[in-house]
């Protein structure tokens, strides 16, 4: 097990570079299945669950070459519709080859997935839809078996609006005979990305963004090169780093209308923000001020960065309170945060910051991808050496986040095998 280790104290100051989107990536790598032909793929992220999704792609038969710049995805010789369990076990985002497979190959197998234990995130609303597209699933010995002789398009209404179960409703009806629509779909910029990225690819879809989205089903789809999106959770935890050491960052590469929730409440907090096309500058005062946050689906607060605010918050003068309206487990870092002096009171999916002058650095872990992140930024403010460990969480979502960070002026680095 490797850790991070840090010493805070420093105000962040300069340019950072952000990468291309993990949640984007991964249903765009799965999309790769669906034109049984040439995919190339620029801006992915060099990370933990884009490796494992590309893994998983050559298992099934996909031809893959890979550099610094691109990765080229030939997917004309699937032989395997069965998802390999390990590899599924390690992220829930796996899920999202399921619908992949099904839309070309009328079948898939696949066994419960992994990832991050931030609460419950059934796939019952993946199963439901596919079902009312008249895909057969049997489930058996933790496995789920999906089959049908055609997908015929429906209308879905979704209890919730999942990322994931838009995603797979998107890849499994874009070769679907007639029309399917989706109803309170969600909304995210990764989902936009998908679909345009899809579009290029030659297929019919209206409506991304909102909450309805219409696909038409084509007989085919086309060889494809597409450029990710950059990812709007890397810049908005690169915005708290430099919120929470005074400092004054620059973020190149990153999209401001994805960020507006974060940049708002980092203005609230008194950070002065000036934004030019592509580039969000950030000059962070002294000391924060308290504020109050609500996570909710896009375009909302984002769930994602709920841990990291929290964080940055726990050094604010005065109290704040975050209300977590999406995963019941998104506080478990509030234990972590509280070993290094943060005073924190939790009740049901409240959290009562009273905000600290200083952390003070010690050995703590990363209990999920955020949190993991949030327990860096807490150690890059804290007087003394942060130990943060699990960091295998980390290195799931962030490409390169303690290189990225030393550039700006901090001092982390990985020590390996504890």
């Amino acid at each position: 097990m490797s850790s991070f280790i840090i010493e805070g104290g420093t105000k962040l100051n300069g340019e950072v570079r952000i990468s291309g989107s993990k949640n984007a990536s991964l249903p765009i790598i799965a999309a790769s299945i669906l034109n049984g032909g040439e995919t190339t793929l620029y801006n992915v992220p060099n990370i933990h669950d884009t490796q494992i999704t590309l893994k998983i792609l050559k298992k099934l038969g996909c031809k893959i070459k890979k550099n610094k710049e691109k990765i080229e995805i030939n997917s004309t010789y699937i032989t395997q519709k069965e998802i390999s369990e390990d590899l599924m076990r390690e992220m829930r985002s796996t899920v999202i080859l399921a619908g992949a497979l099904i839309g070309r190959f009328k079948e898939a197998t696949f066994s419960y997935p992994g990832g991050c234990d931030i609460g419950a995130r059934p796939i019952d609303l993946h199963l439901k839809a596919f079902k009312k597209l008249g895909i057969n699933i049997e489930e058996e010995y933790g496995f789920i078996r999906c089959s049908c002789d055609k997908i015929i398009g429906t209308n879905i209404d979704l209890d919730f609006p999942s990322v994931g179960a838009t995603e797979n409703i998107i890849l499994a009806s874009v070769l679907a005979e007639g029309k399917t629509t989706i109803t309170n779909a969600a909304r995210e910029p990764e989902i936009v990305d998908l679909v345009k990225m899809l579009k290029k690819m030659g297929a019919k879809i209206s409506g991304e963004g909102t909450n309805i989205i219409e696909i038409n089903g084509v007989k085919k789809l086309e060889d494809v090169k597409y450029r990710i999106m950059p990812d709007r959770i890397e810049a908005g935890t690169f915005l708290c780093a430099g919120a929470i050491t005074g400092g004054n960052i620059k973020i190149i590469n990153a999209i401001p209308e994805h960020l507006v929730p974060i940049i708002s409440k980092l203005e609230e907090a008194n950070c002065k923000i000036k934004i030019e096309n592509n580039i969000i500058i950030i000059d962070a005062p002294q000391r924060l001020k308290a504020i109050e946050i609500k996570t909710m689906p896009y375009p909302g607060f984002p769930t994602d960065l709920q841990s990291i605010f929290g964080t940055v918050l726990s050094v604010a003068k005065g109290t704040s309170i975050i209300t977590e309206n999406i995963f019941e487990n998104r506080f478990r870092y509030l234990a972590e945060l509280k070993r290094m002096g943060a005073k924190i009171k939790q009740e049901n999916n409240v959290a009562i910051i009273s905000g600290v002058k200083r952390l003070s650095g010690t050995a703590v872990q990363s209990t999920d991808l955020r949190g993991g992140a949030a327990m860096v930024l807490a150690g890059l403010e804290a007087k003394g050496i942060t130990k943060v460990s699990n960091i295998e969480y980390i290195l799931r979502g962030y490409e390169d986040i303690d290189k990225k960070l030393n550039k700006l002026g901090a001092n982390i680095y990985i020590k390996e095998g504890e």
